[in-house]
């Protein structure tokens, strides 16, 4: 188990660092790059439009990798869509600005970002079946938490990298050339990713099913749409409060606060670390008390917070921002800890890795691919204090509290409940 974890939480960390280091860059410097001629906010706005390219891919890559994963098996799905999303990657960073190729620069852009997130699409749903599937029944929201875990250090080592280059390079330079440097360094990580996972093994309960679904998308479709768009919009706010902190966020203070870009990446970074330490802690709370109820504190504890945290973050002060960051992302990975969990366990196993990765996966399209788009429209029509933002937020969190209430708990009985009384 401590293999599999790792090469699972490497593959997610390497993946997630190619899905974040994008947004990153769109944040920061890939609207004057590829929509010189738009106005720095429709170029900003065109730059979030291509982050959101990479959402709209991931259901499709989950239904693509899906379907090889219910048919041929878990492990497949984790080496090709390593494969593929690290490619994606460093393309972007070798790829000519508008400047030199002119608007098929953005068009390039565009297809690339799409590939990415097909990759992505499809990882999620190897990585935690695979870690879900081997693991101890009274353990699997532990052991499948590292992948979980697995964002976390992506998002940290993409702004790490960004950070280092920010910090020693100036505009001029970083504009130019440094911020390719984070794209190119995919290619050493997605082959450390690649050998890592070279010796795991497939699913043993994938070699048990003896009746493959023939097609696993039309299975879904007709026995568990419900069940598809209720995740869905579970899942929605999660992905909305984690690209409004990590993404929206920087083109905010940096542009409307006058907040540098090394603070707000330091205050970022600060508070996915705890992010990282806090998922395994929560994912054993969920072993012992349920998913379920784990899954309606955090999406409570978002609702709640979101007017607090674009106050905070409008006060352009790093401390009160960060805390109000800590607190939203808390309430988020208290619902995210236990999800590679709870999502597998929801279908059965002839469908899983269709199922649980297209629900998740959409989720992904609702609440975090038009977020940065929606918040900085919002923002642009407030005032100081951007309420538009926290009231778009909290209507989300609303809607996934009522989606999490409609789903049943799934945390396997202790055995002397399930088992008949002797006698």
């Amino acid at each position: 188990m401590l293999r599999l974890a790792a090469a699972s939480l490497a593959g997610t960390a390497v993946e997630f660092y190619d899905f974040f280091v994008y947004g990153t860059a769109a944040a920061l410097v890939l609207g004057p790059l590829f929509f010189p001629t738009f106005s720095p906010l429709a170029g900003t706005l065109a730059a979030f439009g291509t982050f959101g390219a990479g959402f709209v891919a991931r259901p499709l890559g989950s239904v693509l990798f899906g379907h090889i994963g219910d048919r041929r098996g878990r492990r497949p799905v984790l080496l090709v869509s390593l494969l593929l999303t690290g490619a994606a990657t460093v393309a972007v960073g070798c790829l000519p600005t508008y400047g030199t190729i002119g608007t098929a620069a953005p068009v390039l852009l565009l297809v690339l970002r799409f590939l990415q997130g097909l990759g992505l699409g499809g990882e999620w749903g190897g990585a935690v079946l695979l870690a879900t599937e081997h693991a101890p029944t009274g353990r699997r929201a532990l052991w499948s938490s590292f992948p979980q875990v697995g964002p976390s250090l992506g998002f940290l080592l993409a702004n790490g990298v960004m950070l280092g280059l920010s910090a020693t390079l100036s505009d001029a330079q970083f504009a130019s050339w440094g911020w390719r440097i984070p794209f190119w360094a995919s290619g050493a990580l997605a082959a450390a990713g690649l050998w890592l996972r070279r010796s795991v093994t497939e699913s043993p309960l994938f070699l048990k099913i003896e009746d493959h679904a023939r097609v696993p998308l039309a299975e879904v479709v007709r026995g568990h749409w419900r069940l598809v768009l209720l995740t869905a919009g579970a899942l929605s706010v999660g992905y909305a409060v984690f690209y409004t902190v990590t993404t929206w966020s920087l083109a905010y203070a940096t542009d409307r606060l006058g907040v540098s870009r090394t603070v707000m990446l330091v205050c970022v970074m600060a508070t996915v670390v705890v992010q990282g330490v806090l998922t395994p802690l929560l994912a054993l709370v969920g072993d012992r008390y349920g998913r379920r109820p784990l899954c309606l504190a955090g999406c409570a504890g978002m609702a709640l917070w979101m007017f607090p945290m674009v106050a905070l973050l409008s006060t352009g002060v790093p401390l009160l921002i960060s805390l109000g960051f800590l607190e939203a992302m808390t309430a988020f990975i208290t619902v995210f800890a236990v999800i590679a969990a709870y999502l597998p366990e929801l279908y059965e196993p002839r469908v899983r890795c269709t199922g649980a990765a297209v629900g998740y996966n959409l989720g992904g399209v609702l609440g975090g691919a038009l977020t940065p788009v929606v918040a900085t429209a919002l923002a642009e029509h407030g005032g100081r204090v951007p309420w538009g933002v926290g009231a778009y937020l909290t209507v989300l969190a609303l809607l996934s509290l009522g989606c999490f209430a409609l789903l049943p708990e799934t945390r396997p009985l202790p055995v002397a409940v399930t088992e008949p009384a002797p006698g």
